[in-house]
Formats: structure tokens, sequence, C-alpha cells
């Protein structure tokens, strides 16, 4: 073999070792990249059974809350509304709970809600008065300033006057002659109530009042009387069911004498009557005996 065939030879084996020696690293490099991508896969993969798990414990354990949200809501609520807190005008009612109540009970009031009666209220009674002033007040619920109010003067036979004061309360001075005010409540432009007033004049409220007081006490005197006659009777009453044989044997014998002294009157009577019917004695019998005896 020739010097130059075998440096040839010794070459190619150091050209083919370096290639060894570089392919052999990145050969490892890629396996370790793979095996730690694998790894994440797996990881990852677990990490979504996981979470897929929990999803399904967490709607398992919300299941119920939604059955029981599903019931409530089928629940039927039954509601009735209570008496009005008036007979005209507006006022307030109860709205009231019969089934489903929050507590269990057979009744709750829900809330309060305005109700409305007819809008004529008559005359009213003014709300404080004395001999100089009297103070009026229009029909309403809280808030007070939520309605409109119009107070008109009232004239017979002419047309009303409507004052400037438009609110809920008026005060008037008394004069020498009466006054008749009246009061609309509007909501919406719409009158909901109407009320009247009378205002006396001085003198005629000092008749009114001293003549109450005389009425009062002969109705309060008439009532008394007749209370007592009628416990009087009725103690009257018990007295003679309970002391029936005392009240028997008193009223016997003085029940008894008149029946007597009619029965005796009676015979009397007879007597009279059959000695008036006796045969009266024939006239001329005296004068045939004396002839006969001659």
């Amino acid at each position: 073999m020739s010097p130059r065939g075998t440096g040839c030879s010794a070459g190619l084996l150091l050209t083919v070792g370096w290639l060894l020696l570089a392919v052999l690293p990145s050969a490892r490099g890629t396996n370790v990249t793979a095996a730690v991508q694998d790894a994440g896969l797996a990881h990852e993969g677990e990490g979504e059974e996981e979470t897929e798990n929990n999803d399904s414990e967490t709607a398992e354990n919300y299941a119920p809350t939604e059955t029981e949200d599903v019931s409530n809501a089928n629940v039927v609520k039954e509601v009735e509304f209570g008496m009005c807190t008036v007979t005209c005008g507006i006022g307030v009612r109860e709205v009231i709970l019969t089934n489903g109540c929050p507590t269990g009970e057979s009744k709750c009031v829900v809330r309060v809600e305005e109700c409305r009666g007819p809008t004529d209220c008559g005359w009213g009674k003014p709300i404080s008065e004395s001999l100089e002033s009297v103070r009026l007040a229009c029909i309403h619920t809280s808030p007070i300033n939520r309605f409109k109010y119009i107070w008109k003067l009232l004239r017979p036979d002419q047309q009303s006057i409507v004052l400037v004061n438009d609110s809920a309360i008026l005060e008037v001075r008394r004069e020498n002659y009466p006054l008749a005010f009246q009061c609309d409540t509007l909501d919406n432009n719409e009158i909901v109530a109407t009320i009247k007033f009378t205002i006396y004049t001085s003198t005629e409220l000092q008749m009114r009042r001293s003549g109450l007081p005389v009425t009062d006490a002969a109705l309060i005197f008439v009532l008394t009387i007749g209370v007592i006659i009628c416990v009087f009777i009725i103690f009257l009453l018990i007295f003679i069911i309970v002391n029936w044989a005392a009240v028997k044997a008193f009223w016997g014998p003085k029940a008894s004498t008149p029946e007597v002294q009619s029965e005796q009157s009676s015979g009397r009577y007879k007597d009279s009557t059959s000695l008036d019917q006796l045969p009266t004695e024939v006239p001329g019998e005296d004068d045939a005996l004396s002839e006969w005896n001659e």
C-alpha cells in the first residue's frame, strides 16, 4: 500500500468521525425536545380531564339549587285586598298575601297602596276652630304636595269665587254672616275628592255649643230612667219565679175572697128573684070564703 493511499484513508476517517460527532448531539437534542413536548401534552391532557371532572362535579352540586329555584317559581302566590280606609275621596289599603308567605304564615301584608272612593265627600268638619277663626283641611294623603288644591267660596245663586290659596290648609276668620267653602283635590288635573265646609258666626257657634249640653243631659236622663225601669222589671220577674210558692200563698186568700162574695151576692139575687116569681092572691077569693062561712 502506498503512502498516498494511507493518507487519504486517514483523512476520510477523520471526516467521518467529525460528522458523527456533529450528528449525535443534534439527535439527542431532538429526542429531548420531543420527550419534553410529549410530557407537556400529557400534563395538558390530565389538566383538561381534571377540569372536565371539576366542571361535572360543580354542575352536579348546583343542580339541586336550580331545582329549588324552579320549585319556588312554581309556587302560586294569591293576594287579596283589605278595606279602604275611607268611604270617599282617596285613602290607603293593605295588599295581603294569602299563599306563599316567606315565613310560612297563612297571611302576610305585602305592601300598602292607594285606594279611591266616590269623589263627593259632602260636608265636613273643621280640624280646629275658635270664636275668631277656623282651620279647614282638604282631603289628601302623604305626601301632601303630590296633589293640587283649589279652594272656592260658595255663594247662593251665584258663581263661586276661586281663592288664591292653593295649599291643603285654609284658615278663615269668622264674619257676621255664615260662609261656605269647598275644596277640590286634583291628581294629574283630575278631581279625586271634593269636600264642603260651613263657617258659622260667633253668635251661632255659641248657641250651638250652649244647646248641645242640654240635649245631651236630657238624653242621658231618659236613658238612665229607662235602664233602671228595665232592671227593676227583670229583678221582679226573677223574684216571682224563684218564690212562686210564697207568692201563690199570699195572693190565694185575697183571690178567693172576691169569689165568695160574688157567690153570696149571686145567691141573694136568686132568692129575691124566686120570691118575686111566687103567684099573687086571686082577687075575689076572700069574698067567696066569707060567703061560705055565713
